[in-house]
């Protein structure tokens, strides 16, 4: 990357402009843009200069082949096709589909050239994303060059400066003496005297646009280059700029000066009929003055005459737009505005000066204001839709209109500015508003947007008192729909377990016939989860909810109904099926742009996934990725605070516990916790932290306290609510008794739940706080639910306790049996400590580990299919295939880890990989 930093005239344009010529003479691919000051409002004014004559050329149908998937993503942003109705893209998934684009460009067209000239006057979401990309340019093929003044440059463009990199900016110094005297020589005639060169580098202070400016006007007045003629070099200079250049363009003539105006006002790239149009002049009088403005050096020579018209500076620009006077500039960027519609450039084009004209109640302007908005919002720029909304409601719009008006503002300002939004769409409902559709339509954004800034009461309430009002009965119940998810996701919510019977007592009515309805169901089947009601039944919910569809990128929805029904899979030992509905989520995240928060929630929850089947390092890749996402979505945010304790959680599994501690510094993860906790699991994250770093007393307290927020509203399945394993972990440093009491309560609570992976993991935490014959007597039995699970990493552990506590009873060949086989299993899940721990206790009981076989594929053996297919068909394995049931019940843990599902879900997953477990009866 190359950044050139230089105030007005030393020369940045000049210096770009021999970079490219000189890399378009060595074969280079050279991509050029230039900020404008008039079109910084024009949302990727400068990204389309760069990107849009490589693509412009090419059909749709080629279009849809090189851009593929971000085609609809970038394809509104790049201006290539229209945007569709639906949900837009947020900024950041904008982001990397521009990345993608120009990372592509130049691995195809290597090598490339990308300029960007007046970077300051770029607009935010082109320098944002520009300047995002900068680092990228190290590894690619290609060159970035930026040129800008550096008083004037914007906070997005910061990675230019060189304050984040390091890699300063180039400076541009003013000519020397003998360097304008050469340049006057060359320029005006060699016999130039001394005095008359160092009075004419005085005069411009060495500025090179004023020098070279000033040298062609010396050769258009036929000055002579002496010492006599000196002192005239100043009222030429004054001449080039200010006053003195406003006095020279009025000497031209009035319609001369109506088409500098105009030019102005248009900005760069000025089609000769618009400016023509908005100067009030016919296509001879364009061409008359424009021809005078050419020889007046205030507009750029052309080849053609419907060349575009362009200023020689952006110097001039600046001085002849600020030339005009308020009230006449006022008019003619109205006079644009219209002027920019009928010539069919659309509302986004006239928005930019509809935004410079002063209110007047035109419900025409709000009407061009609103469909920019729109335009802009669909193509990925909120903040631009934004502008746009609030200039409209200050034009201002019919009162009919205004609660429209007001909710739309809302809907742009729903990723950036949460508060904002907030108060929009209240002022929205305290308008009449006539359309039922319009005021509903409010409410469900408004409780959205409510929610996710951690003020779920207020959602709560919002909902219920309009459900009362509702009068349309579908209505009323997609409120009650979303009361009650807002409701689930509340720590503070006072009447929890008469919320659960109201919930069971209405889904239990409803069909699944729209997605409201399967909404509800799909509340019901958390609640379920929640409450440790039998497996069975949050199992039977959740497909009553999937079986017409819940879709994960409905904008007016949220995600977070499908998202809880594929994490109770999860916690029902059917993890296959969850990751199956989070590929599915995100993939729609993906097609739709929604690259931040929603793809961070995503990659997060897989990486949660993958964790608890004991797929650490798999698990770790996935944290990574969400954590990454998250932190460009911001600080204290639930997408960073659930990627760093998944984090955290994977981390201490794996043994890494200083770097746990690190990343939990690094996001100031811990108290106070959001209120809306989707995944409980994660409540207990920090308190198992400060488990793993001894800090007991600590951790009990903060369990405790978990405990006393959730018990209360019913939350008591450990399978997703660990907080009275943990605890019962701390308590028993300091009071035995307490913390078996503890562990037991959580051990009935999760065979009340049912699912094998959680009776397993209590009775282990069970005889942890238990000694002797009792100690063996739970792990056994936790090896065996374990056994029937798919959580291999859990399995390992209660593998390896139970070698360790068999080998203080000298009990050596069963202690080996089951630390060797603990080995293995921590082997393939990655959980490093745990295979150091396990290697200890071997070598205690004087053993050597057995060579680790490798890591096991995820991939059914052939005996271990037929074990299962067996197991389906409740034929007895041991016998058909002459082994002991042990190792049968080894086959079948196998067949449980790989496939993700326990006994119950296994023919499902059998018919799920391609085997019928009724055809291959015969065969095996």
């Amino acid at each position: 990357m190359l950044a050139y930093a230089a105030p007005a005239g030393l020369g940045k344009t000049t210096l770009l402009t021999e970079i490219r010529r000189r890399a378009a003479t060595r074969g280079c691919t050279v991509l050029s843009a230039r900020g404008g000051d008039q079109e910084q409002q024009v949302a990727f004014h400068v990204a389309r200069q760069l990107l849009q004559p490589q693509l412009a050329h090419a059909t749709d149908t080629e279009l849809r082949e090189r851009l593929g998937s971000w085609y609809d993503i970038v394809g509104p942003a790049l201006g290539l096709r229209a945007s569709d109705e639906g949900s837009p893209p947020d900024p950041q998934g904008l982001r990397d589909g521009l990345d993608w684009v120009l990372t592509h460009l130049a691995v195809r067209r290597a090598p490339l050239v990308v300029v960007l000239d007046d970077a300051h006057w770029a607009d935010p979401e082109s320098l944002g994303w520009l300047a995002a990309f900068a680092p990228r340019a190290e590894e690619l093929p290609m060159l970035l060059v930026v040129a800008y003044r550096p008083d004037e440059l914007p906070d997005e463009g910061v990675e230019f400066t060189g304050r984040r990199s390091g890699q300063r900016p180039l400076g541009l110094a003013p000519l020397t003496s003998d360097a304008v005297t050469r340049l006057v020589r060359d320029q005006v005639g060699a016999h130039a005297d001394e005095v008359f060169c160092r009075d004419f580098w005085t005069v411009t202070s060495g500025n090179p646009f004023e020098a070279v400016e000033l040298a062609a006007k010396v050769r258009d007045h036929g000055l002579t280059p002496t010492a006599d003629s000196a002192p005239a070099l100043r009222d030429l200079v004054a001449a080039l700029k200010g006053a003195g250049l406003v006095t020279r363009l009025e000497r031209l003539g009035t319609s001369t000066v109506r088409l500098a105006w105009a030019c102005a006002v248009l900005g760069t790239e000025i089609s000769p009929q618009l400016a023509g149009s908005v100067a009030g002049l016919g296509g001879e009088a364009v061409a008359d003055c424009a021809a005078r403005l050419r020889e007046a050096r205030v507009l750029a020579e052309a080849e053609h005459p419907d060349d575009p018209l362009q200023f020689v500076h952006p110097l001039i620009a600046s001085t002849v737009y600020r030339s005009i006077p308020d009230g006449l500039r006022v008019a003619l960027h109205g006079q644009a505005a219209w002027c920019v519609v009928d010539a069919g450039l659309g509302p986004t084009a006239a928005a930019r000066h509809l935004l410079e004209t002063h209110p007047e109640g035109d419900s025409g302007v709000v009407h061009q204001l609103r469909a920019a908005a729109s335009e802009t919002l669909r193509a990925g720029a909120p903040d631009a839709a934004r502008r746009y909304l609030a200039r409209a409601l200050r034009e201002p719009p019919a009162p009919a209109d205004r609660a429209a008006v007001l909710f739309e503002l809302g809907c742009s300002s729903l990723l950036t500015e949460p508060a904002t939004t907030v108060n929009h769409l209240r002022a929205a409902l305290e308008e009449p508003v006539a359309d039922p559709a319009l005021r509903h339509g409010i409410v469900y954004r408004l409780a959205q947007v409510l929610a996710h800034s951690d003020r779920l009461a207020e959602a709560s309430e919002l909902l219920g008192c309009e459900a009362r009002q509702a009068t349309d009965a579908r209505s009323r119940l997609r409120m009650q729909a979303e009361k009650f998810m807002w409701d689930a996701l509340r720590a503070d919510e006072p009447e929890s377990p008469a919320r659960s019977r109201r919930l069971a007592a209405l889904a239990d009515r409803l069909t699944g016939r729209d997605v409201t309805e399967r909404y509800i169901i799909g509340l019901r089947a958390w609640d379920a989860t929640l409450r440790a009601e039998p497996s069975s039944v949050a199992l039977e919910h959740a497909e009553r909810a999937l079986e017409g569809g819940l879709t994960w990128a409905d904008e007016s929805r949220g995600f977070e109904v499908p998202v809880l029904v594929a994490l109770l899979h999860l916690y029902a030992d059917r993890p296959g099926r969850a990751e199956e509905l989070f590929a599915a989520g995100t993939a729609e995240f993906e097609k739709q742009g929604w690259r931040g928060a929603h793809l961070a929630f995503a990659y997060t929850l897989i990486g949660y996934i993958r964790f608890r089947r004991g797929r650490l390092m798999q698990a770790e890749d996935f944290a990574r990725s969400g954590l990454r996402l998250a932190e460009r979505v911001g600080a204290r945010t639930p997408a960073l605070w659930y990627a760093t304790g998944v984090m955290i959680e994977v981390l201490i599994a794996r043994g890494r516990t200083d770097e746990a501690e690190r990343v939990a510094r690094e996001h100031d993860f811990g108290e106070p916790f959001p209120a809306a906790v989707t995944i409980p699991d994660c409540e207990t994250v920090h308190a198992e932290l400060l488990l793993a770093t001894g800090r007991t007393q600590e951790a009990a307290e903060e369990l405790a306290a978990v405990g006393r927020r959730l018990d209360p509203r019913g939350k008591r399945n450990p399978s997703c609510c660990p907080w009275q394993l943990h605890l019962a972990l701390a308590e028993a440093a300091t009071s035995p008794a307490k913390g078996l009491a503890t562990a037991h309560e959580a051990v009935a609570r999760a065979r009340q739940y049912g699912a094998p992976s959680a009776i397993g993991q209590a009775l282990r935490v069970a005889a942890e706080v238990s000694e002797g014959p009792e100690r063996i007597k739970l792990l056994e039995e936790s090896v065996d639910w374990l056994d029937q699970s798919p959580a291999a990493y859990e399995l390992a552990r209660s593998l390896v306790a139970l070698g360790a506590a068999l080998r203080r009873t000298e009990r050596a060949a069963e202690a080996a049996e089951h630390l060797y086989r603990g080995l293995e299993t921590a082997q393939d899940c990655g959980a490093d400590a745990l295979v150091e721990t396990a290697r200890a206790e071997l070598a205690a009981a004087g053993l050597r580990p057995r060579a680790l076989h490798p890591a096991g594929t995820h991939s059914l053996t052939a005996r271990e299919r037929a074990a299962a297919n067996l197991t389906v068909r409740d034929q007895d394995a041991a016998t058909v295939l002459g082994t002991d049931p042990t190792a049968v019940a080894h086959l079948l843990s196998a067949v449980y880890r790989k496939l993700g599902t326990d006994r119950t879900g296994l023919d499902q997953a059998l018919r799920n990989t391609g085997g019928d477990p009724s055809e291959s009866a015969g065969r095996e």
